[in-house]
């Protein structure tokens, strides 16, 4: 049975496990005060194109969001559009450190610059908490991806209001190589105040890399890391497998099949009349199935049923990963001609 479960279903990329074999034995201080940390700092530094960046290595996205989030004070909150991560798959987490999440409707799984503002204006004085930080996704939850416009607007909004702007990136790659993608990596580290870019669900074992350009968020980070049970004692695996896949074009080329496995996955689809809930350009996809069809794909696939979407259909989540190989895609194009016919 084939996942379309998630993007990362599978262990590591052979670039990282083969880089994690060719170092195991060298021997290093712990907690990210290492030769490989200070490497995959640089690397970053020089991609993002921003030498004076702190960059951190977190073991999740969760962790990530509860930590960058727990940077603002005990009585401020975080706006995120309703179907944001941490508003509704992170059980609690950023609540759990005792801010309150502010959600907005958004469109198309982004938050919207006026949102925000409305938002803003409607807190007012002290007996209600203040906003100070915005949340988005890139890619969304919903596989959408933000323009550099949106981006800048929602950044000048954050910054008429002293707000700040805080990227998940856990499918970060996914968005730099969606077809239609203007925004570079240069140009979030510009716009945000903090962001991370992910490795677990783009072909590492695990791991994040956070990334604070704000120099206001930078003091005492290390004690938020260990102060949240977040700070590895072995944090070089983390940051060995970022030197594995940027220094060439290994984190990508990965994001790249990826999408590229998943608009195959979307074209099949349409090719037989079936319509997506939500046009995405990146991994995920979200199809509307009969619920009968449905039933037959789970004979064999495995897949998250996302929500009902009128009394015979569901809306179905297909992910593709950095592993997706042509063959799963011609079968499943195979097993819906078979399906439908």
């Amino acid at each position: 049975m084939y996942s379309f479960e998630n993007d990362y279903s599978e262990g590591a990329c052979q670039k990282v496990l083969d880089y994690l074999v060719a170092h195991n034995r060298v021997q290093t201080p712990g907690y990210g005060i290492d030769e490989y940390s200070e490497k995959a700092q640089d690397l970053i530094r020089d991609l993002i194109g921003n030498k004076d960046a702190d960059v951190h290595f977190i073991t999740g996205g969760t962790p990530c969001n509860a930590l960058a989030i727990n940077l603002i004070k005990p009585y401020q909150a975080v706006i995120c559009a309703a179907n944001g991560h941490i508003n509704v798959h992170e059980t609690g987490a950023v609540e759990a450190t005792g801010h309150k999440i502010l959600a907005t409707e958004g469109k198309d799984g982004k938050i919207l610059p006026e949102e925000i503002e409305k938002v803003v204006l409607s807190h007012n004085d002290e007996h209600m908490v203040s906003p100070k930080m915005v949340f988005i996704s890139n890619a969304s939850e919903y596989g959408t991806i933000y323009s550099k416009k949106e981006l800048t607007d929602i950044s000048g909004m954050c910054r008429k209001y002293g707000l700040y702007l805080y990227l998940d990136g856990a499918r970060l790659g996914n968005a730099l190589t969606a077809k239609g993608n203007d925004l570079t990596i240069e140009d979030i580290a510009k716009l945000t105040d903090i962001f991370y870019i992910g490795g677990t669900k783009n072909g590492a074992l695990l791991g994040e890399a956070m990334v604070i350009i704000n120099d206001d968020l930078k003091p005492d980070f290390r004690y938020c890391i260990k102060r949240q049970c977040s700070m590895l004692a072995k944090t070089r695996i983390i940051s060995q497998q970022f030197i594995a896949l940027l220094e060439d074009d290994t984190y990508l080329n990965n994001a790249r099949n990826a999408n590229e496995k998943a608009q195959a996955l979307k074209k099949i689809l349409a090719d037989h009349g079936i319509e997506m809930f939500m046009d995405s350009p990146t991994n995920q996809i979200f199809p509307i199935l009969e619920d009968g069809l449905v039933e037959k794909l789970k004979q064999k696939y495995r897949f998250i049923e996302w929500g009902r979407y009128d009394d015979s259909h569901t809306t179905v989540r297909l992910v593709c990963s950095w592993m997706t190989e042509d063959e799963v895609i011609r079968e499943f194009a195979e097993d819906i001609d078979a399906y439908m016919n």
